[in-house]
């Protein structure tokens, strides 16, 4: 895979070459996640997070057409300040932006290609893609699914986003061979609980059992990702009827609005943050904070393995 036109930090750079442990972050979240300042707030807090636990973070994005591993503040400041008017970038788009010089807020597929390419095998972040409810008619399925099928990237999240089918998603992961693993719970987290009504395929309660599983895959040459999914913590997790009441008001508006895509995730989670009071957004950022935690001690676990 060329690096032509990837970009890595010096410190991400010093990690890798040293086989230290580096944890991938996605730029979503910055631009399109929450409003500014407190996107850059969260950015630069997952990021120490992620230093605190013992890792290198590298935030990856597209800046003037450059594929970037590992962002400086000033780079985050500016995707922040910029939000919505940053394209969001999944595998379809990093050509046109990257021939374009333009900058590009990566998903989770995005943020796993680059990863890839720089060589960071672990990636943290909020909740997944999948597929969408109503898929039955519309198609609608996350290109996050279909990369996590083939590229070697292991993606700590709260379990999908619960705007979305996890039935579905549950399947179409089992059909592409993806793993699906449970951090010390047997239960799919749905992203702001703890809990949901599918499974997982395995559950691993130690980072070093989780690394040890991600090792023998790729050691194996089994292509593809995993999801690690890490429920929410309990103080901050919301109550399921709550929840599923604003996502269930927030669908039928965008519904109504006729909004679909790469436009709907965006959408129902600001409504769905706006119909509980904000506290959906709180949840977010802890449920992505306990995430960067778990992937930094998966990360150092893997770099001792070689």
């Amino acid at each position: 895979m060329t690096t032509t036109y990837l970009d890595i930090h010096p410190e991400v750079a010093a990690a890798l070459a040293e086989g230290k442990p580096v944890v991938a972050l996605e730029s979503t979240i910055i631009s399109h996640g929450m409003p500014y300042p407190r996107n850059v707030e969260t950015a630069l807090m997952v990021e120490q997070t992620v230093r605190d636990a013992g890792a290198v973070p590298a935030t990856i994005a597209i800046i003037n057409g450059r594929l970037k591993a590992g962002l400086s503040k000033e780079e985050i400041e500016m995707l922040g300040k910029a939000g919505a008017e940053v394209t969001k970038v999944s595998r379809r788009d990093i050509p046109f932006i990257v021939a374009a010089g333009k900058h590009g807020a990566t998903t989770v597929a995005a943020t796993m290609i680059v990863a890839e390419m720089a060589g960071i095998k672990v990636f943290a972040t909020g909740g997944i893609g999948g597929v969408h409810r109503g898929a039955q008619q519309t198609f609608d399925v996350s290109a996050d699914l279909q990369e996590l099928a083939g590229t070697n990237v292991a993606v700590i999240c709260a379990g999908a986003k619960s705007i979305l089918d996890l039935a579905l998603t549950r399947e179409y992961l089992e059909t592409h061979g993806v793993p699906v693993i449970g951090y010390q719970t047997a239960v799919l987290p749905a992203f702001y609980t703890r809990d949901s009504d599918q499974t997982v395929d395995y559950q691993l309660d130690s980072p070093a059992e989780i690394a040890a599983a991600l090792h023998a895959k790729w050691e194996l040459a089994l292509d593809g990702g995993a999801v690690i999914t890490n429920p929410i913590p309990e103080q901050y997790a919301m109550p399921r009827e709550k929840i599923d009441g604003a996502i269930s008001q927030a669908l039928q508006e965008a519904e109504e609005q006729n909004i679909g895509g790469k436009e709907s995730t965006p959408f129902l989670l600001a409504r769905v943050c706006e119909l509980t009071g904000g506290d959906s957004l709180d949840s977010n950022i802890q449920l992505v904070l306990n995430n960067a935690r778990l992937a930094s001690q998966i990360a150092a676990e893997l770099s001792d393995r070689g």
